[in-house]
């Protein structure tokens, strides 16, 4: 792998913006923040939104127009979040598919998720996965824990490939209740992703103080990034978080180092097996 692919993830379900003023919860806010950061090298924008309150919600008018949004301003591959917040009832996890965006998130099972519980039925993932295939969305498949990719591959040994044939893997690290952000248990999941099809893809998330060890231990092993004001609010020990556009230029800033540059949005498609423009 010569590039990386950066996710930036710039709101999340779980800060709230009374916390953290900079988040980005309104329209306006988010497509401001998704062209600086695909400036800086970011290419997937993983999208979670807020109503007027900025509470977490899946509005489905709010949705379609966030989609419709930042396609009109950007280049980015616009992928939802169909995890919600963990207190969002299936129905409405699914029908953030209707909203048509490139990309939507698959998490492959049910997590403890600090003092709440993420709740995914092995038949709420077939139904995911099954109706993205018949709409041409590309899923990332979430993994809070390393179990999740026997999971991973049992789903696409009985109901096939996703759409577009390609497999990418998000490995979340660091959620109190799932797998810890360190090099070994990257190093433990980048070994079980061999066993899933040929040329698979996998990108990182650490959470919180893991972000940094996660980043680097994922360039190493040949993986993409995910970084943003979903998984982390602090910058480093006592300063917070400016911007979604800092983390982002932080992971870009890694990826030069390791000799593996920002994949552009386009270059990032044909990796996953997307359409172009």
């Amino acid at each position: 792998m010569t590039g990386t692919v950066i996710t930036v993830a710039p709101t999340g379900a779980e800060n709230r913006k009374s916390d953290v003023p900079a988040l980005p919860v309104t329209i306006d806010e988010l497509v401001s923040t998704a062209k600086e950061c695909e400036a800086l090298g970011a290419s997937i924008i993983h999208v979670h939104i807020r109503d007027a309150a900025a509470e977490p919600t899946l509005d489905q008018g709010r949705l379609r127009a966030t989609v419709a949004a930042l396609r009109e301003a950007t280049d980015l591959i616009v992928q939802l979040s169909s995890g919600g917040a963990v207190t969002d009832p299936e129905s409405d996890r699914l029908a953030v598919l209707d909203a048509a965006p490139e990309m939507a998130s698959c998490t492959m099972g049910t997590v403890n998720f600090g003092d709440g519980v993420f709740l995914n039925r092995w038949e709420f993932i077939v139904d995911l996965h099954t109706r993205m295939q018949e709409r041409g969305i590309v899923p990332e498949y979430e993994i809070f824990d390393l179990g999740q990719l026997t999971t991973l591959q049992r789903l696409l040994g009985k109901y096939g490939l996703p759409a577009g044939g390609h497999v990418h893997v998000d490995l979340v690290m660091g959620v109190p209740g799932g797998m810890p952000g360190t090099a070994a248990a990257l190093v433990a999941c980048e070994q079980a992703i061999r066993d899933l099809p040929a040329g698979t893809t996998f990108s990182a998330t650490g959470i919180g103080r893991s972000t940094i060890p996660v980043m680097l231990a994922a360039l190493a092993a040949g993986g993409h990034l995910r970084v943003g004001m979903e998984d982390t609010i602090t910058y480093a020990k006592g300063q917070p978080v400016e911007s979604n556009m800092q983390l982002v230029a932080r992971a870009a800033g890694f990826a030069q180092l390791a000799q593996r540059p920002p994949l552009t949005a386009a270059a990032t498609r044909e990796l996953l097996g997307l359409p172009g423009r």
